[in-house]
């Protein structure tokens, strides 16, 4: 007696991103498909993030297969299961709440289009994530980090004044390389920022800053410019704006020959310092959430973990009884 065999579909890779390494059934491929194309309308969402959708749901997908379950009967007992099999594999909680966080999506619109009745999702707890402390720098660090631009070259002026502007500012680095000259006054001591959300904020600068800001404009910018018309504040040798990519490979460079371990740096390494460092010298809370930006009080709070940490070590180090 011959088995019926169900037909396996193997997702190709494509411009919204399928994924080509797990095969499914054809019926669970078109609700994936059918939920990843409704992504890519609703959101244009890049090719990585489509992929990573097209992973999980292929992955919850064959774990229900094995179990002789299917998309449309998946209950929330099934997804605490799943969710239980992926702690007990030592999967990471990023890693299990992302995976959750697209079950939630594609059970979301497969309720609001009527392919099931009910939401196995609902009521169902996302891990909690571990709070990982941003990198810091201590202010020594900070200042060798400062002085190692030659700052009588042209482009050691420019990338002076830039860390001294990320420091000074606590700028995200996509901030910091899209600076427009009308969003810098050196005359009011300083920078307005668009920051995420359009949100609009003005943060000052401080005499460091504008001291070599100022220098920059007057003794590298024009050079930089060649004649060209632009209104970017930092240039590259060839009249552009630079991008994250190379400032980061900037701050890697300067770190590495200021003495700073690789591990230390990150891409908003000053950004971090420069919160940490305020709430080291006392300032308010909302006052640091101002100044980055942030829309909620609580993302600025991990700062006051990494101010207390260094605390838990000064008294380590100094007090008599450690």
């Amino acid at each position: 007696m011959t088995m019926p065999t169900t037909k396996i579909v193997r997702l190709e890779p494509d411009s919204q991103g399928r994924d080509p390494k797990r095969p499914v059934d054809a019926t669970t491929a078109a609700a994936i498909d059918a939920f990843c194309d409704q992504l890519w309308l609703r959101d244009g969402l890049a090719q990585t993030s489509l992929a990573a959708y097209r992973r999980d749901l292929g992955a919850w997908a064959t774990w229900l297969s094995d179990r002789g379950r299917t998309l449309g009967a998946a209950d929330r007992g099934d997804v605490e299961a799943w969710l239980a099999d992926q702690f007990r594999a030592k999967a990471r909680a990023t890693s299990i709440a992302r995976r959750l966080s697209a079950l939630r999506r594609f059970y979301r619109l497969r309720l609001e289009q009527g392919a099931v009745r009910e939401d196995p999702t609902v009521r169902v707890r996302a891990p909690k994530k571990p709070r990982s402390l941003p990198k810091n720098l201590s202010e020594a660090q900070v200042e060798a980090l400062l002085a190692v631009p030659d700052a009588e070259a042209t482009l050691g002026l420019r990338d002076r004044a830039m860390l001294e502007t990320l420091y000074a500012t606590g700028l995200r680095v996509s901030e910091l390389v899209g600076l427009k000259l009308g969003q810098v006054s050196l005359d009011a001591g300083v920078v307005r920022v668009l920051g995420k959300g359009s949100r609009e904020r003005l943060v000052p600068l401080g005499d460091e800053a504008i001291a070599w800001i100022g220098r920059y404009l007057s003794d590298a910018r024009p050079g930089l410019a060649g004649g060209a018309k632009t209104d970017h504040l930092f240039l590259t040798a060839r009249r552009m704006p630079l991008t994250r990519q190379a400032f980061w490979h900037l701050v890697k460079r300067y770190g590495a020959l200021a003495g700073i371990p690789a591990d230390t740096l990150s891409p908003h390494v000053l950004r971090h310092a420069f919160a940490t460092h305020l709430l080291n010298h006392g300032a308010d809370l909302r006052v640091v959430q101002l100044l980055l930006g942030h829309a909620d009080i609580t993302t600025t709070t991990i700062y006051t973990h990494v101010a207390r940490e260094r605390l838990k070590r000064l008294h380590t180090q100094h007090h008599p009884r450690g």
